[in-house]
């Protein structure tokens, strides 16, 4: 941001500051604030209503919403404001259900012994639901906070949850104060960052009357935010402020003025800051510990080689602080210090655990280094430095490699851990078992089977189970049975997820009796079938008779019906051509409200999937009315649907409803391969134009994308040519994309099938255009092209400067003459 542009937004922030008096006395109205809250309720109100689909008409059900309620019934209203936002919040639920009085619990159970056991499961599901509940809480909840803050502003949002009977804590300040930073981030506008500032002052002063303590959690990403802005003055003001409102802060306050002056370039500051650090006691140390943390986080080579020399980190405050350090060492590639730093904790109090953290925070952050090289930087230190690897090391390690997607190197690091006689813990071996599934090397959960054989591993039914269904996305049915003995063998209960894992592997290779084989297997071992279980029955059924056989069975066996059984009904009954009892399964009354907009995702995607268009995109124009989202896999399934020519309007309309990256790529990269198909040649270009800017750091992903165009030109009947070069030159000028060499040899197949002597010719020259020299490859494509022609004298030339000397070169040459009727008496001769 400009100085003056700056100077400009300061004059603004503090006119804004200096009206705060008059704006406590004079604050709206509380009926002012009630209207602004009663339009947010309205609308609440006006996205959970909407029409319903004519065809699927059915009296109305009396759903929980937010509605307009008059705000002197504080109690009645606060009660029904919580229950409506919990759920929100609790999306995670499948089933809503009401909470029970303690008191109205009997003493003396009367249900028998045999369903003892089933409730001790559903008890277990409960607990594990819950700890979801926990972990993805705070997430839903910020979303709530950030939809009132943009709804209501930040004022009215703490007087909503006032009146909710929640007081407004620091979790929910944080997250206010993270809409005001993002909102000033997003503008360029300089009202606008006044307003939010002014908007986050407000906060801040809410939080000291609450009695709150200004975290840094809570000032830290605000004062960024203003040094990345270079906001001066503005950061200023706040450092008294939150210095104010939490004393105790001063020090670490000195951390975020160091990283201003740098950011500010201001190198008279940045020396005047570094000439105090060497300076010691009391507070003052403390603030000049984070002058110097600071410069470590931000690299400043030159002033930390100065102050290596005589600061102690030995008496830096935090190991987490000290950890950083040596981040900061590896990113400069330091090793010197780094080496002399540790020697000097090996004579103070820090234990061998802390010193090999350190190493490792130091091999990590090195430039340029290839996961091995870290590796083996990490043991060489070790070892020079005469250390032995902490357990945390070496799993954090283990971690580092997975995320990297080196499974072979977590591997070796893991075998090294258990020939040391260290224990692995379950959570490092979850993470090996992730990342062999996203790298697709499923095949090394063999090498994790035999490590646990070998070294007497004891690990949990979660661990088998992930083991079991990497086995099974193999095919590799016999290793998935041999791992489900082994978990016997060690004394541990196989539960209904690890039989569910190989029945599902059956019904995706359509063995159905093998599959139904797993399930009598389940039951014989005492085993009660899941919700999943009943998923997967029902979704693989080929008949109505069977539909009801299992939902009765289910229904019955008193397991909870979840999303993924509606889920499984509706692609059951559209599978076997029952779209009229496929549509009625969003009516059950059994579906949680926050689940019922998923559920009627599926229906979209089942009725485009079976070709029933006109119900699906009905249904899709229903949830848009009622101001809900269809799912992201029912619009691309949506844009699949579309075979025939005349829809692009309606593709490019659901492309814009796509805002996952990975799900708007998908379905751009499907609306390419239409237009090709259909030959709307500026379409297809603008839309590999977005892609290109969308994903700028990903060229190689626009180039395959680029390829598949071709080879949809090749695909296409009948074969446009002159399509396909007019298609070549526009991403060549307009995206300033050289052709590929895939892309010409599609062209050049094309030719061949097309039978097209006078563009295999221009395609031909292309390649020499795109500096792309001729292979074995081209020369056999350009060889078939001229023999489909007829142009065998020109043919026989190419054939001279084909290479001989592979075996299944000479096999396709041969292929070639035999189809186009054309022996070369070179090449017999040759063979002879």
């Amino acid at each position: 941001m400009s100085s003056s542009k700056a100077k400009s937004l300061s004059s603004l922030f503090f006119s804004a500051v200096k009206t705060s008096s008059k704006a406590k006395n004079s604050s709206p109205s509380s009926a002012k604030a009630d209207v602004t809250i009663d339009r947010f309720l309205q609308s609440f109100e006006a996205s959970s209503s909407g029409s319903v689909d004519k065809q699927l008409q059915k009296p109305k059900k009396t759903v929980s919403t937010l509605k307009k309620s008059s705000w002197s019934s504080s109690n009645d209203l606060t009660k029904k404001l919580t229950r409506d936002i919990s759920s929100i919040l609790w999306e995670v639920a499948d089933v809503e259900k009401p909470q029970e009085n303690t008191l109205e619990i009997p003493w003396v159970s009367l249900i028998s012994c045999e369903d003892m056991s089933l409730r001790r499961k559903e008890i277990s599901r409960e607990r594990k639901q819950k700890w979801i509940f926990k972990n993805t809480l705070a997430h839903r909840f910020d979303k709530l906070v950030k939809m009132c803050g943009e709804k209501l502003g930040t004022e009215t949002t703490v007087q909503v949850f006032g009146r909710l009977g929640r007081e407004t804590g620091v979790k929910e300040y944080n997250a206010l104060i993270g809409l005001c930073i993002e909102e000033a981030r997003k503008s360029q506008d300089e009202e606008v960052l006044s307003r939010q500032l002014y908007k986050a002052f407000q906060l801040f002063n809410s939080m000291r009357e609450g009695g709150f303590e200004l975290g840094e959690e809570t000032y830290g990403p605000f004062l960024i935010y203003l040094i990345d802005a270079q906001l001066v003055e503005e950061f200023h003001f706040f450092y008294e402020v939150i210095r104010d409102g939490n004393p105790n802060s001063v020090p670490r306050l000195g951390y975020y003025e160091m990283l201003l002056w740098i950011r500010l370039n201001n190198k008279d500051k940045i020396q005047e800051l570094c000439n105090f650090i060497a300076v010691d006691g009391g507070e003052k140390s403390m603030v000049h510990e984070n002058y110097f943390l600071a410069l470590c986080a931000s690299d400043q080579k030159e002033e930390l080689l100065k102050l290596f020399e005589f600061v102690d980190i030995t008496k830096v405050s935090s190991v987490d602080y000290v950890a950083s350090i040596f981040e900061s060492l590896g990113r400069l590639s330091l090793e010197s210090v780094a080496k002399r730093l540790i020697l000097a904790c090996k004579t103070s109090d820090y234990g061998s655990d802390h010193m090999s953290h350190f190493i490792y925070s130091y091999a990590i952050s090195l430039p340029n280094l290839g996961v091995e090289d870290i590796v083996l930087m990490f043991k060489s230190l070790h070892e020079k430095l005469e250390l032995t690897p902490s357990l945390a090391s070496y799993e954090n390690l283990i971690a580092y490699s997975c995320n990297s997607l080196k499974v072979h190197m977590a591997l070796d690091i893991a075998e090294q851990m258990c020939e040391a006689g260290l224990t692995l813990s379950i959570k490092t071996f979850h993470s090996i078992l992730r990342a062999i599934e996203e790298s697709q090397e499923l095949n090394l959960v063999h090498n994790i089977s035999s490590m646990i054989s070998r070294h007497n591993l004891e690990l949990n039914s979660e661990t088998f189970k992930s083991m079991i269904n990497i086995s099974v996305r193999m095919k590799d049915f016999k290793g998935a049975y041999k791992m489900l003995h082994g978990l016997k063998e060690m004394n541990l209960m196989p539960t209904a997820g690890i039989y569910n894992a190989i029945m599902a592997g059956y019904f995706r290779e359509k063995d159905v009796s093998k599959a139904l084989m797993v399930l009598e297997e389940m039951k014989s071992t005492g085993i009660i079938p899941d919700s999943q279980t009943y998923s997967h029955l029902i979704g693989n059924c080929s008949c109505e008779e069977d539909i009801i056989k299992y939902y009765e069975e289910l229904r019955f066996s008193g397991v909870q019906v979840t999303k993924n059984v509606f889920m499984s009904l509706i692609n059951a009954y559209a599978t076997c051509g029952l779209f009229d009892k496929a549509k009625q399964v969003v009516f059950n009354e059994e579906i949680p409200v926050g689940s019922l907009n998923e559920i009627k995702s599926v229906l979209v995607s089942a009725l485009a999937f079976h070709g029933q268009l006109c119900d699906a995109f009905g249904l899709y124009e229903e949830i848009k009315q009622a101001g809900s989202k269809l799912e992201p896999k029912a619009i691309i399934y949506l844009i699949d649907s579309f075979q025939s020519d005349g829809g692009l309007s309606k593709l490019l309309q659901l492309l814009e409803e796509l805002n996952d990256s990975d799900y708007w790529a998908e379905g751009c990269q499907r609306i390419i391969l239409y237009c090709v198909r259909f030959k709307h040649l500026s379409s297809a270009v603008d839309l590999l134009k977005q892609r290109k800017d969308r994903f700028c750091d990903d060229q190689m992903a626009t180039e395959v994308i680029c390829d598949e165009v071709f080879f949809q030109v090749v695909d296409s009947e009948p074969i446009d040519l002159k399509f396909g070069l007019r298609l070549l030159r526009a991403i060549e000028e307009e995206l300033d994309l050289p052709p590929s060499r895939k892309a010409l040899d599609f062209l050049l197949s094309a030719c061949v099938f097309a039978r097209d002597l006078h563009h295999s010719r221009i395609i031909w020259k292309e390649y020499q255009k795109a500096d792309l020299p001729y292979n074995s490859l081209s020369y056999l494509r350009m060889y078939q092209a001229l023999l489909a022609s007829g142009n065998h004298s020109s043919a026989n030339k190419i054939l001279k400067k084909i290479p001989r000397d592979d075996p299944h070169v000479c096999s396709v040459i041969k292929a070639c003459q035999v189809n186009y009727r054309y022996l070369s008496s070179l090449f017999v001769d040759s063979k002879e």
